[in-house]
């Protein structure tokens, strides 16, 4: 690879709703592994209060232990509860879409930032239309790309202020509806729950929570996390790329991001299945073994610039409404033409494996 002045332009639809076609086919044992994981919303409680209990530790501390707990300690918290919120994005806790919205507000309350029910709208659209510039906010904005370019100290800014720059892409994405009901009760429930930190625990607490929040989306090993995802890190053919290091363990197996765009329907705890059940598909694709290495190599390799990504204007023939459920309908599609008289919601209802 070269250093790059412009992204990388495909003519191609993006890959993974073919893949995901042809696993079903070639192993159908996949389709079992979909459904819901009602048991996720303890994890969700348990990081919620290990956050709020970490807060109330550290609160007349120094700060340079506020600091410390917060890298060390928090970062992981709330970038698992990241994970969560990423869950209940997909509705993969319950069959209610309110439940599943309520809970990933209660996963965001500790970051501070009210963002679970903005995130679902706009990652959604990032499964549906990964690439297309003006619906994939995973994708830097132009002028991003060509500020940091491949610079060690731009790399470092964009690192450490990455929610920041992501909000900054929301302008550009015109066809999403920004604001609704869900998102005023976020912001609601946000405010009340950093006036509630502040008045009983105090302003430490609130740096801390602070701290941990940009430090597990940013300028931390765990921010490797988004240059391992999408990132060219290998060539200019592979667009999406899994992480099979230790982190998984903690990380709720985020870092199965090739099985998660194939199967957005399979909860985290069963995303090394899919893997396993399709070696053949997964163990052909370049991975990433360690979010460290990554790290540093992102922060110091002049070839890995923010202009490292793949875009299209291709959208396919997916609708602007579309719930990014291909493993769905593509299980949706073969039951009708087994069986023509079923309607789409129950042959959704028969292919939906049972909570968990």
């Amino acid at each position: 690879m070269s250093q790059r002045t412009d992204f990388v332009y495909s003519a191609k639809q993006e890959p993974h709703r073919l893949r995901t076609k042809q696993i079903l086919q070639q192993h159908p044992e996949v389709r079992k592994l979909i459904g819901k994981n009602k048991y996720t919303f303890f994890a969700v409680l348990g990081l919620v209060l290990l956050q709020v209990a970490l807060a109330w530790v550290v609160k007349d501390r120094s700060w340079w232990i506020v600091a410390g707990v917060a890298y060390l300690v928090g970062a992981f918290a709330d970038h698992s509860l990241f994970v969560m919120i990423h869950e209940c994005a997909h509705h993969l806790l319950f069959k209610n879409r309110a439940a599943n919205r309520l809970t990933g507000i209660l996963a965001n309350l500790p970051q501070l930032f009210p963002s679970s029910i903005s995130f679902e709208r706009y990652h959604i659209k990032h499964h549906s239309f990964q690439g297309v510039h003006e619906l994939d906010a995973d994708l830097p904005n132009r002028w991003e790309a060509k500020l940091i370019n491949n610079y060690f100290i731009g790399k470092v800014i964009w690192l450490l202020f990455y929610p920041l720059f992501q909000t900054f892409r929301i302008s550009r994405l015109r066809e999403i509806k920004p604001f609704d009901k869900w998102v005023a009760l976020n912001w609601v429930a946000c405010a009340v729950f950093i006036a509630a930190i502040w008045y009983f625990f105090g302003p430490k607490a609130i740096v801390y929570l602070l701290a941990s929040f940009f430090f597990s989306v940013g300028l931390h090993p765990l921010g490797a996390r988004w240059i391992q995802e999408h990132y060219l890190t290998h060539d200019d053919q592979q667009e999406t790329f899994s992480y099979y290091g230790v982190l998984n363990a903690v990380a709720f197996n985020v870092g199965y991001h090739n099985e998660h765009h194939d199967f957005p329907s399979i909860p985290w705890n069963k995303l090394p299945l899919i893997k396993k059940s399709a070696p053949d598909y997964y163990d052909t694709l370049a991975s990433h073994k360690s979010w460290t290495v990554l790290f540093f190599r992102f922060l110091f390799d002049k070839e890995i610039s923010l202009y490292s990504r793949i875009v299209r204007k291709e959208r396919g023939k997916v609708a602007l409404t579309d719930e990014s459920r291909p493993d769905m309908d593509l299980l949706a599609g073969q039951a009708q033409a087994h069986n023509p008289q079923q309607s789409p919601a129950g042959i959704a209802a028969a292919t939906t494996a049972p909570a968990l």
